[in-house]
């Protein structure tokens, strides 16, 4: 009898084994020389590229280097459509083209995108793939996809202590999941339940600070009103949320300057310094209203507003070229990433990526780039004696996400067999693209996790499946390198660990650390105050050999004397600074 009820016990075991399988996907990771030599001859470049995880469709790319301070408010293209202000911009992309796993090379004849040959001097090039032939991984089958407001998610990707997150998350106001269990345990999604005041709950976009991921702010309003507020609250697992009251008054932000009718409903976003609000007139055709709004994060107050219907509006200068499904509309689509915010409508074709802390000192300078109609991506085609060169297009974007390289994707709602549409990182146009098997169906949510952990990829919906709830997994990665006519011996193959001293020095609020690595290897970059308390972390990934730079914005510390630490492997070295204010 012990024998049988022990043989019982083994299988409950094992059956038990056999079906709780953790999420555990098959990254696809893509790799080339950080650093190549081309003589830009017109001669074909062979550069190799290794594939490993998963088959991928790869598109190649080609940038001005260290340009960015002399492109200042460009506007190019047909109608005006691409705009690019202090970024270095795409002279070249490809076509998809498709790589098994393995190595391989990439072959580049030297041209711009007009077939001229590209001068001498040096350029970054960007690889960017995604699995276009396995199946969809489930990644979270129990979490509810809900697309803008209400309840908006974001994926989190670092920790409190601002260092990446081994087990990502993927949170929306009231739901909660850690990726690496079993997908398909419901028992592993934590909840959280909000009061709201009556009347509200219409449009509710959520945002976790930074450096205590608990604290959660709520962007929240009843439709077609003109009181919209920020609510501050405490994250209790599978409890109710708690109000923190002794922010701003009583845990609410109120705002009681939006538009008078209309969807006013925008978003929320942290890049750790401040709260940033999008709002617009989505559906009033008579107001010509849309802006962003900047938030202190300590204490709830509104600290500015930037106009943003010269974009966004009937007569700026971007709605006179036929631009826009309403006369009058506004973002209700907002993400973060490097700092940037990502801004899209689903009532409009404009795209823009804005730099907040240069708008901050300087509104002329909020735009970094801005992606609207007339590549034959993203476009809505409308408006008097507008040649239909594309088709209608008519996509509407429910996500507008980047990775840590600023590609962007936007899912593609409606649109036929096509998942999502792709944006560089200046805002040029790549094209629509499709996961292997999709059909005609709504796609609603894109997201990346581009953290340096064993679930990096793209996070999408399943609309087309037979069983499509939850969250799915595809492979997905993107690659920086540089093209030079010439590198030095140095760049060629570092000798050693080095890290200069940074610029400029004194420095506000900005400033430049540039580093050389012998090997690859895991870097980070820790700030530290005088009393030796590490007060930010800007760098913590895995990074070639060879040159590298990064700037720290220190707008939201106080003036005195900073330590800077690289260190990377055995090496490690740390440089005083000093920050005026």
């Amino acid at each position: 009898m012990k024998k049988l009820l022990l043989l019982s016990f083994a299988l409950l075991l094992v059956s038990t084994t056999v079906f709780a399988v953790n999420f555990a996907p098959q990254l696809l990771k893509i790799s080339a020389p950080a650093q190549v030599q081309y003589n830009f001859d017109g001669k074909d470049l062979k550069i190799p590229v290794t594939i490993t995880g998963t088959a991928a469709g790869v598109n190649f790319f080609v940038y001005t280097k260290g340009k960015a301070a002399t492109i200042s408010k460009i506007r190019n293209g047909f109608l005006g459509w691409h705009y690019v202000n202090k970024v270095d911009t795409c002279i070249y992309f490809s076509i998809q083209a498709q790589f098994a796993k393995g190595n391989s090379e990439w072959v580049w004849n030297g041209k711009d995108k007009n077939g001229i040959v590209v001068p001498k001097g040096d350029y970054t090039y960007y690889l960017w793939g995604y699995d276009n032939v396995g199946v969809k991984t489930p990644a979270a089958r129990a979490v509810a996809i809900r697309f803008q407001g209400p309840g908006a998610p974001r994926m989190v990707e670092k920790g409190d202590n601002g260092e990446a997150l081994a087990n990502p998350i993927w949170w929306a106001y009231d739901q909660k999941w850690t990726f690496g269990g079993d997908a398909a345990d419901p028992t592993l999604l934590e909840t959280c339940s909000i009061a709201l005041p009556e009347g509200y709950g219409q449009a509710i976009y959520s945002c976790q600070k930074s450096d205590d991921h608990r604290m959660q702010f709520i962007n929240a309003g009843p439709n077609y009103s003109r009181q919209f507020g920020i609510l501050k609250y405490k994250w209790v697992p599978n409890g109710a949320g708690e109000v923190q009251t002794d922010w701003a008054t009583n845990g609410w932000a109120i705002d009681d300057g939006y538009f008078k009718g209309g969807d006013a409903s925008g978003g929320l976003v942290t890049d750790g310094n401040y709260l940033y609000s999008a709002v617009g007139n989505l559906y009033n055709n008579d107001a010509a209203e849309s802006d962003l709004r900047y938030w202190d994060i300590d204490d709830g107050t509104m600290l500015k507003k930037i106009d943003l219907k010269d974009y966004w509006c009937k007569g700026g200068s971007w709605y006179d070229r036929g631009q826009y499904t309403h006369v009058n509309s506004g973002p209700n689509v907002v993400s973060e990433r490097n700092g940037l915010i990502l801004l899209a409508s689903g009532n409009s074709d404009t795209f823009e990526v804005l730099n907040p802390i240069a708008g901050l000192d300087d509104e002329t300078e909020l735009v970094q780039s801005i992606n609207g109609n007339g590549d034959c991506v993203l476009d809505i085609w409308v408006g008097p004696g507008i040649a239909d060169l594309c088709g209608p297009v008519d996509q509407y974007p429910y996500t507008w996400e980047a990775d840590s390289n600023l590609f962007c994707v936007v899912p593609g709602y409606d649109m036929g067999a096509v998942s999502f549409a792709l944006v560089a990182p200046d805002g040029t146009g790549v094209g629509f693209l499709a996961y292997a098997g999709e059909t005609a169906s709504i796609k609603y949510v894109d997201f990346f996790c581009d953290n340096g952990s064993a679930f990096d990829g793209l996070y999408t919906d399943n609309q087309t499946g037979t069983d499509p709830g939850g969250i799915w997994f595809i492979g997905q990665d993107s690659f920086k390198g540089s093209l030079s006519y010439q590198i030095g011996v140095a760049d060629q193959a570092p000798a050693a660990f080095t890290v200069a001293q940074n610029t400029p020095n004194p420095f506000n609020p900005t400033t430049t650390i540039n580093y050389t690595l012998a090997k690859a290897g895991h870097v980070t970059i820790d700030m530290f105050n005088m009393a030796g308390q590490k007060v930010d972390t800007i760098v913590n990934a895995n990074m070639n050999a060879g040159s590298h730079s990064v700037t720290w914005n220190a707008s939201k510390f106080s003036a005195g004397v900073y330590f800077y630490t690289v260190k990377s492997g055995d090496f490690s070295k740390t440089i005083k600074m000093t920050l005026l204010k």
